[in-house]
This record gives structure tokens, sequence and C-alpha cells, in this order.
């Protein structure tokens, strides 16, 4: 399997990481491994906000999963179901699809911002990475985007068919992942598969730019509304609805909810107007993160 690294460079409240998977930037058990570990830091340090994803490979983000991991990872299973019930567990440092997809969903409840910064290409898991990002940023040159596995008689496994159907509709994330053609940057951000384009030196920058607000958001407000949008907005809308109340009960209910709330009450007392209809109230508490008190 090809050895991966990701190096970590700090700007205050948010990490860059810049992924390196050898020569062919492929995406092996080793990067994913360095991702997991990014993601449990990132959660656990409350001074940690946003983590912006970008590349040390000079024209790639990610070039695709490394194959050899793919098919190693197939015969494995395969042979895991011949034996059912006398397989032997599997080692704690196995990295499979569950793996995978526990990453993936870990960074999508997270209270973290992630933004992906493409500097170039990004195809297959590449993409798919991409997508359980919460921003992207794409080079408005020399990049582009997609999903090839259909060319290899295969489909996506990393949750590529789920996530760019509910970034960009399922009937355009079907032609899209059924013909293989990649996206480029003017289509990518004209359907919606990515926020913003940038000139390639810049893209870091804009991705820095674009994670800058919600740096300054409560950690625990941010977890839950994108736990109620990823998560909860899959579901049948009763269902979604349970889902939104239980994590929005949970935030009034806290130390820290309560105390804004009783914040908001006596200042509003205190100047007989709503803070946030007072001049300059609204203004105030997007660049703080903060309702004035």
């Amino acid at each position: 399997m090809m050895n991966g690294t990701l190096t970590i460079e700090n700007m205050g409240a948010t990490l860059i990481a810049r992924l390196d998977g050898g020569p062919r930037q492929e995406f092996g058990a080793e990067l994913l491994r360095q991702l997991e570990a990014l993601v449990t830091r990132a959660d656990a340090d409350p001074a940690v906000r946003a983590v912006v994803l970008t590349s040390a490979h000079p024209s790639r983000f990610i070039s695709h999963a490394d194959v050899s991991w793919l098919q190693k990872g197939g015969l494995e299973f395969v042979a895991r179901q011949k034996l059912g019930a006398d397989a032997p567990p599997l080692p704690p440092d196995y990295v499979g699809l569950d793996r995978l997809h526990a990453v993936f969903l870990r960074m999508n409840s997270s209270g973290v911002v992630f933004v992906a910064a493409l500097e170039g290409a990004a195809l297959g898991l590449g993409a798919e990475l991409t997508w359980a990002c919460d921003a992207r940023v794409m080079s408005e040159t020399d990049a582009f985007i997609g999903q090839p596995e259909v060319l290899l008689g295969i489909m996506p496994g990393g949750g590529g068919s789920q996530r760019l159907a509910r970034l960009v509709g399922g009937h355009r994330a079907l032609m899209a992942i059924a013909g293989g053609a990649p996206l480029s940057p003017a289509e990518a951000l004209h359907i919606g598969a990515v926020d913003a384009l940038a000139p390639r030196a810049q893209v870091v920058a804009k991705a820095l730019e674009l994670a800058a607000p919600l740096t300054r958001r409560d950690k625990a407000a941010l977890g839950a509304i994108k736990r109620a949008v990823y998560l909860g907005g899959s579901l049948p809308l009763p269902d979604a609805l349970k889902f939104e109340a239980g994590e929005f009960l949970r935030l009034t209910i806290s130390e820290t909810g309560q105390k804004q709330m009783l914040a908001y009450q006596a200042n509003t007392e205190a100047n007989g107007e709503l803070p946030l209809y007072q001049p300059g109230g609204y203004a105030a508490a997007l660049e703080s993160g903060r309702t004035p008190v």
C-alpha cells in the first residue's frame, strides 16, 4: 500500500493540512489514518475552528485512491464472507471502507469547518474527500474534479454517489458519475459542486477567507447545525424535524445557550430594543460571532 503523509501548519484558529500521497498523489490507508488523527485533534482542541485541506503535489489535489488498496480490500472482503462466523477479527489497524466512511461522517458531524482547497486535479477518492468537506475552492485554471470509477467498471465507494447528489441534485450527479467525465472549474462552480474559484496561487488564501467567519461561530452550535443538515437532511421530514429538535434542545439547555439567551433578554430590557435590531447590532454580531450583550 502507498505511504502518505499529512503536514499540518497552524494558522491560529485554522489548521492547513497538506496531503502528500507520493509522486502519483494517491490516497491510501496511511493518508486515511493521518486524516483520522487530524479530525480527532481538531475536534478535541477548542482553539481549532477550521481545517483547510490542500496538497503537497504541484498539480494534483488527490489523483484518486490507491487502486491496489481497493483491489486487495475487495479480495479480503470476499474471503471473510466465505469464512463467515469463522473469520478471525480484523486487526485494529485495518483500514477499509467502514473506516473511510466513519472519518468522513465525523467531518460532517464536527464543529470544525473543513474546506477543500483544490489547486489541481481531484478524481475518485480525491473528489469524494472534497464532497465530504463543508466548502470547496478550486483553481480557475489547470484543475478538474470528477468520479471516473465507471471507466474501470466499478462505481464510487467513498460516498461520491451520495454526497455529490446532495450537493448538486440527483440527475446532475447521475450524469456526471455515469459518464465518468470530469467537471471543469467553470462547470463545477455553475452546478454548485464547488463554492468559489480563484487563481491557482490564491486558492488556499481564498479557502482561509471562506473559513474565517465560521471560525468565530460557536463550535458546539456549528457541530449541531452540520449534523442537522448532513444527517437530518436525508430523513423523511417528520423524522428530520425531530432530529433538528433534539440538536436544538441540547444547545438551548446548555450553560452557554442559557447564558447567551439571558444576556440577550437583559440587553433588550436595558436598551428598549432587540439587540439584532439596534443600530449596528447585527453587523457587530456577524463580525464577532456573538450577539452583543
